[in-house]
């Protein structure tokens, strides 16, 4: 209906209605998200429950529990399918190992003073409470013992120190933390200069507060990989299907560059001792006389990556790289959903003349950062979504 036909002193009204319903439906899909995400964080620590429970039984052999979580990821992911890959059935174990009696936030666990005494724990002498794992309303009961998402757990399950994931654990409930807010406030040490700071309350007032990139809108939560697996959905894009898309748009992009890019091959095959690696692109520059090798990683960049790279390049020098060509040259390219990243690994270019040469030549990363972020946008944007559909 267009404004012309809709009478002028109701046109307010109904945009009022327009942004009622919208906020409405807004809610709406963020209580489902927070449904879901409470069944699903509740079966995957019983699931854990269970596999605790099947290795005390089990023999004691040092390779039993591995066998068990190899043979379990195998049996489900062939039935359920993604989701269930070795990682995250170990960390389904982890999580009923180190929340093996579910908290809330109580007067002896507030972070204030970030002191180590013992951990308050209320569900041991709530327990009795519960119905019997097999009762049909079981999940149901446990899952208020769970306020935060799978996604927030698994976070914490990267903190090796106890008291380090009680405090963000907190902190999340007390403030309500989005995803973002909690690595936020990981990657920042908040719980490390909240202990050195003389006035712990400021820190936890002044400091803990959101930002506006903390934010996440309701799709983003229901889109959640975690979610999509849990539920046995498909994305319109899985990551794999996108790190395809991206690599063929950058191989056209570099392409476009100029003729100093030259292709050699995608997804090259490599083999170091007994391990197969795959590099996402091989090019060959003319102007610098070198392999440029780049990786593309869907999540972040982490240490790891950087690591791998240098594999590559050593690999590139010994076994690809000709007598008279220069050393090879690494770019790492990180694709996030809020944020790009560009990153160039010259660990073999010991001449500075050479290793200057190269920075000036090679294409600027915020331009490449530019290209890739504008390039997830639009193939995860409904309009190319529809297009590529059959």
């Amino acid at each position: 209906m267009s404004d012309d036909i809709v009478p002028q002193t109701d046109a307010q009204a109904l945009a009022d209605l327009s942004a009622d319903i919208g906020a409405l439906l807004e809610e709406a899909r963020r209580k489902a998200a927070r449904s879901v995400n409470a069944i699903m964080t509740t079966t995957y620590w019983e699931i854990g429950r269970r596999i605790a429970e099947f290795e005390q039984r089990g023999a004691e052999r040092a390779d039993y529990g591995k066998r068990v979580i190899e043979r379990l990821s195998t049996d489900l992911t062939a039935k359920f399918g993604r989701g269930f890959s070795q990682r995250n059935v170990e960390q389904m174990r982890r999580f009923y190992t180190l929340w093996k009696i579910p908290q809330t936030v109580s007067a002896e666990s507030k972070p204030a003073s970030l002191a180590k005494a013992k951990i308050a724990q209320t569900m041991s002498g709530e327990s009795a409470a519960l119905p019997a794992p097999d009762a049909p309303d079981y999940l149901n009961a446990l899952a208020a013992s769970f306020p935060l998402s799978w996604s927030h757990y698994v976070r914490l399950l990267s903190l090796q120190d106890e008291y380090a994931r009680r405090f963000y654990e907190t902190e999340a409930l007390r403030g309500g933390w989005s995803l973002r807010q909690l690595e936020r406030q990981i990657d920042s040490m908040f719980y490390e200069r909240t202990a050195l700071s003389k006035n712990k309350a400021a820190m936890l007032t002044r400091h803990a507060a959101a930002r506006p990139e903390d934010a996440m809108t309701a799709e983003e939560e229901i889109k959640s990989p975690y979610v999509l697996e849990f539920l046995g959905l498909k994305d319109e894009y899985s990551e794999a299907e996108l790190e395809e898309a991206l690599i063929r748009h950058l191989e056209s992009f570099l392409l476009e560059l100029g003729p100093d890019f030259a292709f050699v091959a995608r997804q090259k095959r490599i083999r170091v001792g007994d391990e197969w690696y795959r590099m996402d692109l091989l090019f060959y520059h003319r102007r610098l006389r070198c392999l440029v090798i780049i990786d593309l990683k869907t999540g972040k960049m982490d240490h790891a990556d950087v690591g791998q790279m240098n594999l590559y390049i050593n690999y590139a020098a010994e076994h690809l790289t000709l007598p008279d060509e220069n050393p090879p040259v690494g770019l790492i390219l990180c694709s996030q959903p809020n944020a790009a990243v560009a990153h160039y690994a010259m660990n073999r270019l010991i001449n500075k003349v050479l290793a200057a040469e190269y920075q000036m030549v090679l294409p600027d990363p915020a331009r490449l950062e530019a290209e890739l972020a504008a390039t997830r946008r639009m193939l995860e944007s409904p309009l190319h979504r529809k297009e590529e559909s059959p």
